[in-house]
Protein backbone atom coordinates (compact mmCIF):
# COMPACT_ATOMS: atom_id res chain seq x y z
CA UNK A 1 0.00 0.00 0.00
CA UNK A 2 1.30 3.17 -1.07
CA UNK A 3 2.34 5.46 2.16
CA UNK A 4 1.19 8.49 0.55
CA UNK A 5 -2.00 7.44 -0.43
CA UNK A 6 -2.62 6.77 3.51
CA UNK A 7 -1.11 10.01 4.27
CA UNK A 8 -3.54 12.19 1.89
CA UNK A 9 -6.43 9.86 2.86
CA UNK A 10 -5.84 10.79 6.77
CA UNK A 11 -5.44 14.54 5.84
CA UNK A 12 -8.86 14.64 3.98
CA UNK A 13 -10.70 13.16 7.26
CA UNK A 14 -9.20 15.09 9.70
CA UNK A 15 -9.56 18.33 7.83
CA UNK A 16 -13.37 17.16 7.14
CA UNK A 17 -14.07 16.60 10.91
CA UNK A 18 -12.08 20.42 12.18
CA UNK A 19 -14.51 21.72 9.63
CA UNK A 20 -18.24 20.05 10.33
CA UNK A 21 -17.83 18.18 13.56
CA UNK A 22 -15.80 21.43 14.93
CA UNK A 23 -18.44 23.61 14.19
CA UNK A 24 -20.97 21.43 14.95
CA UNK A 25 -19.23 21.73 18.79
CA UNK A 26 -19.15 25.22 18.62
CA UNK A 27 -23.81 25.31 18.20
CA UNK A 28 -23.54 23.06 21.08
CA UNK A 29 -21.59 25.17 23.51
CA UNK A 30 -23.43 28.46 22.24
CA UNK A 31 -19.94 30.22 21.59
CA UNK A 32 -20.26 33.94 20.98
CA UNK A 33 -17.67 35.86 19.68
CA UNK A 34 -19.08 39.42 21.78
CA UNK A 35 -18.79 37.55 24.99
CA UNK A 36 -15.79 38.72 27.44
CA UNK A 37 -13.53 36.19 28.23
CA UNK A 38 -11.49 35.43 30.89
CA UNK A 39 -8.28 36.89 29.43
CA UNK A 40 -9.79 40.45 29.40
CA UNK A 41 -11.69 40.42 32.66
CA UNK A 42 -9.30 39.30 34.80
CA UNK A 43 -6.27 40.56 33.11
CA UNK A 44 -3.35 40.62 35.20
CA UNK A 45 -0.36 41.00 32.73
CA UNK A 46 1.38 37.41 34.41
CA UNK A 47 -1.46 34.38 34.38
CA UNK A 48 -4.19 36.28 32.46
CA UNK A 49 -3.14 37.62 29.36
CA UNK A 50 -4.94 38.06 26.01
CA UNK A 51 -3.08 36.55 23.25
CA UNK A 52 -3.88 36.49 19.30
CA UNK A 53 -4.80 33.67 17.99
CA UNK A 54 -1.87 31.93 16.01
CA UNK A 55 0.11 32.74 19.26
CA UNK A 56 -2.40 30.84 21.46
CA UNK A 57 -2.35 28.15 18.97
CA UNK A 58 1.42 27.96 19.03
CA UNK A 59 1.30 28.35 22.79
CA UNK A 60 -1.24 25.85 23.09
CA UNK A 61 0.09 22.97 20.78
CA UNK A 62 3.90 23.05 21.48
CA UNK A 63 2.38 22.48 25.31
CA UNK A 64 0.17 19.44 24.49
CA UNK A 65 2.09 18.15 21.40
CA UNK A 66 5.76 17.05 23.21
CA UNK A 67 7.15 13.74 22.12
CA UNK A 68 4.32 11.17 23.24
CA UNK A 69 1.82 11.77 19.86
CA UNK A 70 5.18 10.13 18.21
CA UNK A 71 6.28 7.67 20.94
CA UNK A 72 3.10 6.89 21.30
CA UNK A 73 1.92 5.20 18.15
CA UNK A 74 5.47 3.64 16.96
CA UNK A 75 5.81 1.85 20.42
CA UNK A 76 1.88 0.69 20.06
CA UNK A 77 2.93 -0.47 16.23
CA UNK A 78 3.98 -3.78 17.64
CA UNK A 79 0.30 -5.04 17.28
CA UNK A 80 0.54 -3.57 13.79
CA UNK A 81 -0.23 -0.39 12.33
CA UNK A 82 -4.16 -1.12 11.02
CA UNK A 83 -5.23 -0.81 14.44
CA UNK A 84 -3.08 2.10 15.73
CA UNK A 85 -4.22 4.35 12.65
CA UNK A 86 -8.22 3.51 13.57
CA UNK A 87 -7.92 4.40 17.08
CA UNK A 88 -5.62 7.82 16.18
CA UNK A 89 -8.75 8.55 13.59
CA UNK A 90 -11.69 7.70 15.53
CA UNK A 91 -10.00 8.67 18.95
CA UNK A 92 -8.58 12.24 17.79
CA UNK A 93 -11.85 13.53 16.04
CA UNK A 94 -14.87 12.10 18.29
CA UNK A 95 -12.58 11.68 21.68
CA UNK A 96 -9.90 13.58 22.12
CA UNK A 97 -10.21 16.90 20.28
CA UNK A 98 -13.75 16.78 22.38
CA UNK A 99 -12.24 16.53 25.10
CA UNK A 100 -10.12 19.35 24.76
CA UNK A 101 -12.66 21.50 23.26
CA UNK A 102 -14.95 20.82 25.96
CA UNK A 103 -12.32 21.56 28.70
CA UNK A 104 -11.83 24.98 27.26
CA UNK A 105 -14.81 25.92 26.79
CA UNK A 106 -16.33 24.84 30.20
CA UNK A 107 -13.18 26.16 31.96
CA UNK A 108 -13.61 29.91 29.74
CA UNK A 109 -17.69 29.91 31.21
CA UNK A 110 -16.35 29.70 34.97
CA UNK A 111 -13.65 32.60 34.91
CA UNK A 112 -10.87 30.67 33.46
CA UNK A 113 -10.49 27.87 36.72
CA UNK A 114 -9.19 25.38 36.00
CA UNK A 115 -11.01 21.97 36.23
CA UNK A 116 -10.38 21.47 39.64
CA UNK A 117 -11.96 24.22 40.27
CA UNK A 118 -15.06 23.64 38.16
CA UNK A 119 -15.62 20.23 39.87
CA UNK A 120 -15.96 22.19 42.99
CA UNK A 121 -18.41 24.36 41.77
CA UNK A 122 -20.59 21.48 40.26
CA UNK A 123 -19.34 18.16 42.14
CA UNK A 124 -18.47 19.67 45.60
CA UNK A 125 -15.45 19.54 47.68
CA UNK A 126 -14.56 15.89 47.98
CA UNK A 127 -14.72 15.99 44.38
CA UNK A 128 -12.47 18.43 43.95
CA UNK A 129 -9.77 17.35 46.48
CA UNK A 130 -10.15 13.94 44.51
CA UNK A 131 -9.42 15.45 41.12
CA UNK A 132 -6.70 17.74 42.04
CA UNK A 133 -5.00 14.72 43.81
CA UNK A 134 -5.17 12.61 41.10
CA UNK A 135 -3.64 15.43 38.67
CA UNK A 136 -1.07 16.22 40.49
CA UNK A 137 0.05 12.89 41.20
CA UNK A 138 -0.72 12.51 37.10
CA UNK A 139 1.80 15.56 36.50
CA UNK A 140 4.85 14.10 38.81
CA UNK A 141 4.57 11.18 36.28
CA UNK A 142 4.66 13.13 33.34
CA UNK A 143 7.57 15.44 34.57
CA UNK A 144 9.54 12.46 35.30
CA UNK A 145 8.45 10.70 32.04
CA UNK A 146 9.25 13.36 29.79
CA UNK A 147 12.69 14.92 31.53
CA UNK A 148 13.93 11.15 31.22
CA UNK A 149 13.24 11.48 27.24
CA UNK A 150 14.34 15.10 27.41
CA UNK A 151 17.97 14.14 28.76
CA UNK A 152 18.28 10.73 26.87
CA UNK A 153 17.59 12.74 23.38
CA UNK A 154 20.59 15.35 24.53
CA UNK A 155 22.96 12.99 25.49
CA UNK A 156 22.43 10.70 22.12
CA UNK A 157 21.83 14.05 19.80
CA UNK A 158 24.41 16.76 22.28
CA UNK A 159 23.53 19.18 19.13
CA UNK A 160 19.22 19.44 20.37
CA UNK A 161 21.38 20.30 23.92
CA UNK A 162 23.11 23.36 22.73
CA UNK A 163 19.91 24.43 20.47
CA UNK A 164 17.45 24.41 23.19
CA UNK A 165 19.39 26.44 26.14
CA UNK A 166 19.69 28.66 23.07
CA UNK A 167 15.90 28.75 22.18
CA UNK A 168 15.26 29.41 25.99
CA UNK A 169 17.53 33.12 25.95
CA UNK A 170 15.64 33.57 22.30
CA UNK A 171 12.13 33.40 23.83
CA UNK A 172 13.25 35.57 26.93
CA UNK A 173 13.80 38.40 24.10
CA UNK A 174 10.96 37.54 22.06
CA UNK A 175 8.81 38.06 24.82
CA UNK A 176 10.64 41.62 26.00
CA UNK A 177 9.86 42.87 22.29
CA UNK A 178 6.47 41.58 21.73
CA UNK A 179 4.95 42.70 25.66
CA UNK A 180 7.71 45.17 26.62
CA UNK A 181 8.59 46.77 23.59
CA UNK A 182 5.35 46.42 21.66
CA UNK A 183 6.68 45.63 18.45
CA UNK A 184 4.83 44.33 15.73
CA UNK A 185 3.99 40.88 16.15
CA UNK A 186 4.52 39.84 11.94
CA UNK A 187 8.42 41.36 11.93
CA UNK A 188 9.08 40.08 15.25
CA UNK A 189 8.06 36.81 14.34
CA UNK A 190 10.08 36.21 11.38
CA UNK A 191 13.09 37.99 12.21
CA UNK A 192 12.68 35.29 16.01
CA UNK A 193 12.07 32.27 13.47
CA UNK A 194 14.87 33.20 11.11
CA UNK A 195 17.25 33.77 14.18
CA UNK A 196 15.29 30.28 15.60
CA UNK A 197 16.64 28.55 12.25
CA UNK A 198 19.68 29.85 13.09
CA UNK A 199 20.40 28.54 16.15
CA UNK A 200 19.56 24.74 14.91
CA UNK A 201 22.45 25.21 13.18
CA UNK A 202 24.79 26.77 16.17
CA UNK A 203 23.59 23.52 17.89
CA UNK A 204 24.70 21.48 14.65
CA UNK A 205 28.07 23.08 14.98
CA UNK A 206 28.93 23.67 18.91
CA UNK A 207 26.86 20.56 20.38
CA UNK A 208 27.11 20.45 24.25
CA UNK A 209 28.33 16.90 25.81
CA UNK A 210 26.67 16.25 29.25
CA UNK A 211 25.93 13.31 31.03
CA UNK A 212 22.31 11.88 31.67
CA UNK A 213 22.27 13.10 35.15
CA UNK A 214 23.71 16.46 34.45
CA UNK A 215 21.24 17.03 31.64
CA UNK A 216 18.47 15.87 34.67
CA UNK A 217 19.81 18.09 36.97
CA UNK A 218 19.86 21.24 33.96
CA UNK A 219 16.23 20.42 33.37
CA UNK A 220 15.02 20.19 36.95
CA UNK A 221 16.88 24.24 37.37
CA UNK A 222 15.22 25.19 33.86
CA UNK A 223 11.49 23.75 34.91
CA UNK A 224 11.62 25.28 38.19
CA UNK A 225 12.55 28.76 37.21
CA UNK A 226 10.19 28.68 33.91
CA UNK A 227 7.05 27.40 35.95
CA UNK A 228 7.60 30.81 38.20
CA UNK A 229 8.19 33.54 35.58
CA UNK A 230 5.29 35.60 34.14
CA UNK A 231 3.61 33.42 31.06
CA UNK A 232 4.34 36.03 28.55
CA UNK A 233 8.49 36.05 29.80
CA UNK A 234 9.27 32.32 28.74
CA UNK A 235 6.34 30.36 28.03
CA UNK A 236 4.08 31.97 25.66
CA UNK A 237 7.27 33.08 23.76
CA UNK A 238 8.51 30.03 23.87
CA UNK A 239 5.67 27.64 22.89
CA UNK A 240 4.87 30.51 20.03
CA UNK A 241 8.41 30.41 18.28
CA UNK A 242 8.56 26.27 18.60
CA UNK A 243 5.22 25.65 17.22
CA UNK A 244 7.49 26.80 13.89
CA UNK A 245 9.97 23.95 14.43
CA UNK A 246 7.00 21.65 14.93
CA UNK A 247 4.92 22.77 11.81
CA UNK A 248 8.25 23.03 9.52
CA UNK A 249 8.91 19.48 10.46
CA UNK A 250 5.10 18.22 10.44
CA UNK A 251 5.13 19.87 6.55
CA UNK A 252 8.87 18.75 5.92
CA UNK A 253 7.29 15.22 6.87
CA UNK A 254 4.17 15.61 5.20
CA UNK A 255 5.81 16.70 1.69
CA UNK A 256 8.84 14.39 2.27
CA UNK A 257 6.62 11.24 2.58
CA UNK A 258 4.38 12.17 -0.68
CA UNK A 259 8.08 12.36 -2.83
CA UNK A 260 9.72 9.57 -1.17
CA UNK A 261 6.67 7.64 -1.16
CA UNK A 262 7.56 4.28 -0.07
CA UNK A 263 5.49 1.24 0.53
CA UNK A 264 3.70 -0.30 3.60
CA UNK A 265 5.59 -2.69 4.26
CA UNK A 266 4.66 -4.10 8.26
CA UNK A 267 1.93 -6.10 8.99
CA UNK A 268 -1.52 -4.46 9.14
CA UNK A 269 -1.91 -6.52 12.04
CA UNK A 270 0.85 -8.46 13.94
CA UNK A 271 -0.33 -10.34 17.78
CA UNK A 272 -3.39 -9.48 20.65
CA UNK A 273 -0.36 -9.77 22.96
CA UNK A 274 3.00 -8.64 22.48
CA UNK A 275 6.23 -9.64 25.41
CA UNK A 276 6.53 -6.01 25.93
CA UNK A 277 2.80 -4.57 26.06
CA UNK A 278 0.95 -7.61 26.98
CA UNK A 279 -2.91 -7.47 25.76
CA UNK A 280 -4.05 -5.49 22.62
CA UNK A 281 -7.05 -4.12 24.77
CA UNK A 282 -6.43 -2.08 26.97
CA UNK A 283 -2.63 -1.58 26.03
CA UNK A 284 -3.04 -0.31 22.61
CA UNK A 285 -5.19 2.71 23.67
CA UNK A 286 -3.10 3.49 26.27
CA UNK A 287 0.02 3.41 24.40
CA UNK A 288 -1.18 5.93 22.01
CA UNK A 289 -2.08 7.88 24.58
CA UNK A 290 -1.65 11.63 23.37
CA UNK A 291 -1.93 11.17 19.55
CA UNK A 292 -5.64 10.16 20.37
CA UNK A 293 -6.74 11.51 23.48
CA UNK A 294 -4.75 12.84 26.80
CA UNK A 295 -6.11 14.34 29.45
CA UNK A 296 -2.68 16.73 30.18
CA UNK A 297 -4.89 18.23 27.58
CA UNK A 298 -7.80 19.36 29.64
CA UNK A 299 -5.07 20.60 32.60
CA UNK A 300 -3.31 22.74 29.97
CA UNK A 301 -6.22 23.93 28.36
CA UNK A 302 -7.86 25.09 32.02
CA UNK A 303 -4.98 25.66 33.73
CA UNK A 304 -3.04 28.36 30.72
CA UNK A 305 -4.84 28.49 27.85
CA UNK A 306 -8.31 29.31 28.88
CA UNK A 307 -6.56 32.37 30.89
CA UNK A 308 -4.97 33.63 27.35
CA UNK A 309 -8.28 32.98 25.18
CA UNK A 310 -8.88 36.37 23.20
CA UNK A 311 -12.29 35.36 21.63
CA UNK A 312 -14.72 32.40 22.38
CA UNK A 313 -14.47 31.36 18.19
CA UNK A 314 -10.70 31.01 18.94
CA UNK A 315 -11.70 27.81 20.80
CA UNK A 316 -12.45 26.05 17.89
CA UNK A 317 -9.01 26.49 15.88
CA UNK A 318 -6.96 26.01 19.42
CA UNK A 319 -8.55 23.40 20.90
CA UNK A 320 -9.80 21.15 18.46
CA UNK A 321 -7.69 21.92 15.58
CA UNK A 322 -4.26 22.08 18.17
CA UNK A 323 -5.81 17.91 19.45
CA UNK A 324 -6.15 17.17 15.08
CA UNK A 325 -2.77 18.60 14.18
CA UNK A 326 -1.67 16.42 17.07
CA UNK A 327 -3.33 13.21 15.67
CA UNK A 328 -1.97 13.76 12.22
CA UNK A 329 1.60 14.32 13.85
CA UNK A 330 0.94 10.78 15.42
CA UNK A 331 -0.19 9.37 11.93
CA UNK A 332 2.82 10.67 10.63
CA UNK A 333 5.11 8.89 13.13
CA UNK A 334 3.08 5.82 12.66
CA UNK A 335 4.00 5.76 8.87
CA UNK A 336 7.54 6.07 9.94
CA UNK A 337 7.26 2.88 11.79
CA UNK A 338 4.85 1.26 8.82
CA UNK A 339 7.16 1.47 6.34
CA UNK A 340 9.89 -0.55 7.89
CA UNK A 341 9.78 -4.37 7.92
CA UNK A 342 8.93 -6.42 10.68
CA UNK A 343 13.04 -7.46 11.23
CA UNK A 344 13.77 -3.67 10.61
CA UNK A 345 11.13 -1.78 13.04
CA UNK A 346 12.83 -4.23 15.59
CA UNK A 347 16.15 -3.61 14.91
CA UNK A 348 15.37 -0.04 14.88
CA UNK A 349 13.40 0.30 17.79
CA UNK A 350 15.83 -0.47 19.99
CA UNK A 351 17.47 2.64 19.93
CA UNK A 352 14.29 4.09 20.52
CA UNK A 353 10.96 5.27 19.10
CA UNK A 354 12.64 8.96 17.92
CA UNK A 355 15.29 6.98 16.11
CA UNK A 356 12.76 5.57 13.85
CA UNK A 357 10.49 8.50 13.82
CA UNK A 358 13.83 10.23 12.51
CA UNK A 359 15.11 8.15 10.29
CA UNK A 360 12.13 7.75 8.59
CA UNK A 361 11.30 11.56 8.38
CA UNK A 362 15.20 11.98 7.44
CA UNK A 363 14.86 10.10 4.34
CA UNK A 364 11.14 11.42 3.28
CA UNK A 365 12.70 14.69 3.87
CA UNK A 366 16.04 13.80 2.05
CA UNK A 367 13.73 12.85 -1.10
CA UNK A 368 12.36 16.46 -1.83
CA UNK A 369 13.59 18.07 -4.77
CA UNK A 370 16.09 20.80 -4.23
CA UNK A 371 16.69 19.50 0.01
CA UNK A 372 20.78 18.44 -0.22
CA UNK A 373 21.01 18.50 3.78
CA UNK A 374 23.21 15.30 4.99
CA UNK A 375 20.64 12.44 5.79
CA UNK A 376 22.82 12.80 8.98
CA UNK A 377 21.79 16.35 9.96
CA UNK A 378 18.27 15.95 9.05
CA UNK A 379 18.18 13.29 11.84
CA UNK A 380 19.94 15.42 14.02
CA UNK A 381 17.28 18.41 13.36
CA UNK A 382 14.57 16.15 13.73
CA UNK A 383 15.46 14.75 17.50
CA UNK A 384 15.96 18.37 18.25
CA UNK A 385 12.21 19.06 17.18
CA UNK A 386 11.19 16.51 19.10
CA UNK A 387 13.49 17.26 22.13
CA UNK A 388 12.27 20.87 22.08
CA UNK A 389 8.77 19.99 22.10
CA UNK A 390 9.16 17.40 25.46
CA UNK A 391 10.98 19.97 27.46
CA UNK A 392 8.20 22.72 26.13
CA UNK A 393 5.59 20.25 27.86
CA UNK A 394 7.71 19.91 30.72
CA UNK A 395 8.02 23.29 31.34
CA UNK A 396 4.37 23.41 30.72
CA UNK A 397 3.88 20.60 33.42
CA UNK A 398 5.68 22.32 36.07
CA UNK A 399 3.77 25.22 36.12
CA UNK A 400 0.53 23.29 35.89
CA UNK A 401 1.55 20.94 38.78
CA UNK A 402 2.80 24.19 41.32
CA UNK A 403 -1.19 26.02 40.28
CA UNK A 404 -2.29 22.15 41.54
CA UNK A 405 -1.14 21.79 44.29
CA UNK A 406 -1.85 25.49 45.33
CA UNK A 407 -5.36 24.48 44.75
CA UNK A 408 -4.70 21.75 47.02
CA UNK A 409 -3.44 23.63 49.99
CA UNK A 410 -6.63 25.38 50.12
CA UNK A 411 -8.09 22.20 52.08
CA UNK A 412 -4.61 22.21 54.62
CA UNK A 413 -4.77 23.92 57.57
CA UNK A 414 -3.86 27.70 57.69
CA UNK A 415 -0.49 27.53 59.02
CA UNK A 416 0.76 24.50 56.51
CA UNK A 417 -0.79 26.42 53.29
CA UNK A 418 1.21 29.93 54.35
CA UNK A 419 4.41 27.85 54.19
CA UNK A 420 3.11 25.78 50.84
CA UNK A 421 1.08 28.00 48.96
CA UNK A 422 4.21 30.52 47.73
CA UNK A 423 5.15 30.20 44.14
CA UNK A 424 8.41 28.63 44.84
CA UNK A 425 7.38 26.34 47.86
CA UNK A 426 4.63 24.87 45.41
CA UNK A 427 7.00 24.47 42.42
CA UNK A 428 9.41 22.24 44.73
CA UNK A 429 7.14 20.55 46.27
CA UNK A 430 5.85 19.41 42.92
CA UNK A 431 9.36 18.62 41.60
CA UNK A 432 10.61 16.58 44.49
CA UNK A 433 8.58 13.55 44.21
CA UNK A 434 9.08 14.22 40.30
CA UNK A 435 13.36 13.99 40.51
CA UNK A 436 12.85 10.76 42.66
CA UNK A 437 11.05 9.07 39.84
CA UNK A 438 13.32 10.54 37.17
CA UNK A 439 16.44 8.85 38.74
CA UNK A 440 14.93 6.19 39.72
CA UNK A 441 15.69 4.41 36.00
CA UNK A 442 12.25 3.02 35.88
CA UNK A 443 11.28 4.49 32.68
CA UNK A 444 9.86 1.46 30.96
CA UNK A 445 7.65 0.80 34.19
CA UNK A 446 6.98 4.79 34.07
CA UNK A 447 5.34 5.30 30.45
CA UNK A 448 3.10 2.77 30.71
CA UNK A 449 1.81 4.04 33.97
CA UNK A 450 1.89 7.76 32.33
CA UNK A 451 -0.36 6.58 29.44
CA UNK A 452 -2.94 4.73 31.93
CA UNK A 453 -2.72 8.00 34.18
CA UNK A 454 -3.45 10.51 31.34
CA UNK A 455 -6.49 9.22 29.86
CA UNK A 456 -8.03 8.41 33.14
CA UNK A 457 -7.66 12.23 33.76
CA UNK A 458 -9.28 12.82 30.06
CA UNK A 459 -12.08 10.58 31.72
CA UNK A 460 -12.41 12.45 34.46
CA UNK A 461 -12.23 15.78 32.96
CA UNK A 462 -14.60 14.51 29.97
CA UNK A 463 -17.22 13.81 33.67
CA UNK A 464 -16.85 16.94 34.81
CA UNK A 465 -17.84 18.06 31.33
CA UNK A 466 -20.71 15.67 31.54
CA UNK A 467 -21.80 16.98 34.84
CA UNK A 468 -21.66 21.17 34.03
CA UNK A 469 -23.35 20.53 30.68
CA UNK A 470 -25.74 18.37 32.26
CA UNK A 471 -26.68 21.48 35.12
CA UNK A 472 -26.25 24.26 32.30
CA UNK A 473 -28.51 22.17 29.89
CA UNK A 474 -30.60 19.77 31.14
CA UNK A 475 -29.15 16.94 29.17
CA UNK A 476 -26.95 14.20 29.30
CA UNK A 477 -24.61 14.47 25.57
CA UNK A 478 -23.43 11.23 24.39
CA UNK A 479 -21.17 13.24 22.17
CA UNK A 480 -19.52 13.55 25.77
CA UNK A 481 -20.82 10.49 27.26
CA UNK A 482 -19.25 7.64 25.07
CA UNK A 483 -15.95 8.92 25.30
CA UNK A 484 -16.08 9.12 28.79
CA UNK A 485 -17.32 5.86 30.03
CA UNK A 486 -15.39 3.78 26.82
CA UNK A 487 -11.75 5.87 28.17
CA UNK A 488 -13.19 5.06 32.33
CA UNK A 489 -13.40 1.27 31.39
CA UNK A 490 -9.99 1.08 29.25
CA UNK A 491 -7.89 2.84 31.62
CA UNK A 492 -9.36 0.81 34.81
CA UNK A 493 -9.03 -2.49 33.39
CA UNK A 494 -5.04 -1.00 32.07
CA UNK A 495 -4.22 0.22 35.89
CA UNK A 496 -5.54 -3.24 37.34
CA UNK A 497 -3.41 -5.36 35.10
CA UNK A 498 -0.28 -2.81 36.14
CA UNK A 499 -1.22 -3.38 40.12
CA UNK A 500 -0.74 -7.07 39.16
CA UNK A 501 2.36 -6.60 37.41
CA UNK A 502 4.23 -4.59 39.57
CA UNK A 503 3.13 -6.91 42.40
CA UNK A 504 4.52 -9.56 40.64
CA UNK A 505 7.95 -7.66 40.01
CA UNK A 506 7.92 -7.11 43.55
CA UNK A 507 8.06 -2.96 42.44
CA UNK A 508 6.35 -1.39 45.97
CA UNK A 509 7.07 1.87 44.50
CA UNK A 510 5.04 1.97 41.01
CA UNK A 511 2.38 -0.44 42.50
CA UNK A 512 2.02 2.49 45.61
CA UNK A 513 1.68 5.14 42.36
CA UNK A 514 -0.81 2.80 40.61
CA UNK A 515 -2.97 1.37 43.42
CA UNK A 516 -3.19 5.10 44.14
CA UNK A 517 -4.13 6.04 40.85
CA UNK A 518 -7.02 3.45 40.81
CA UNK A 519 -8.16 4.49 43.92
CA UNK A 520 -8.90 7.59 43.46
CA UNK A 521 -10.28 7.21 39.92
CA UNK A 522 -13.14 5.26 41.32
CA UNK A 523 -14.05 7.70 44.49
CA UNK A 524 -14.37 10.19 42.10
CA UNK A 525 -16.41 8.59 39.88
CA UNK A 526 -18.96 7.41 42.55
CA UNK A 527 -18.45 10.89 43.16
CA UNK A 528 -19.27 12.57 40.19
CA UNK A 529 -22.11 9.61 39.48
CA UNK A 530 -23.87 10.31 42.90
CA UNK A 531 -23.92 14.13 41.58
CA UNK A 532 -25.36 13.26 38.25
CA UNK A 533 -28.29 11.34 40.02
CA UNK A 534 -29.35 13.46 42.59
CA UNK A 535 -29.51 16.38 39.88
CA UNK A 536 -31.78 13.68 37.43
CA UNK A 537 -33.99 12.93 40.89
CA UNK A 538 -34.76 16.65 41.19
CA UNK A 539 -35.32 17.36 37.38
CA UNK A 540 -37.92 14.58 37.52
CA UNK A 541 -39.58 15.91 40.96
Amino acid sequence: MSSSLLLLASFFVLLVAYIFYGRWLAKKFDIDKTRLTPAHVKNDGVDYVPAKMPVLLGHHFASIAGAAPIIGPITAAVFGWVPVLLWLIVGGIFFGAVHDYASLCVSIRNEGKSAGEVIKKYIGKNGSVLFLLFTWATLIIVIAAFSIIVANTFVAVPQAGSSSLMFILLAILFGLAINKLKLNLTASTILGVATLFLMVWLGNTFPLVLSMNTWLYIILGYIAIASVVPVWLLLQPRDYLNSFLLYALIIGGFVGILFYNPEITLKPFIDFKTPDLGYIFPMLFVTVACGAISGFHSVIASGTTSKQLSNEADAQPVAYGGMLIETFLGILALITAAILTEDSFALLSKKGPIAVFADGLAKGMASIPGISIENGVLKAFVSLVVSAFALTSLDTATRLGRYTFQELTEFFPQKIKKLTCGNIAATIITLLPGAYLMFSGKYKAIWPLFGSANQMLASISLLSVMVWYFKEKQKLPLFIGVPMVSMFVITITALVFMVYSNYLASDYLLLSLAGLLLVLAIFLAVEALGVLKRKNEVKAA
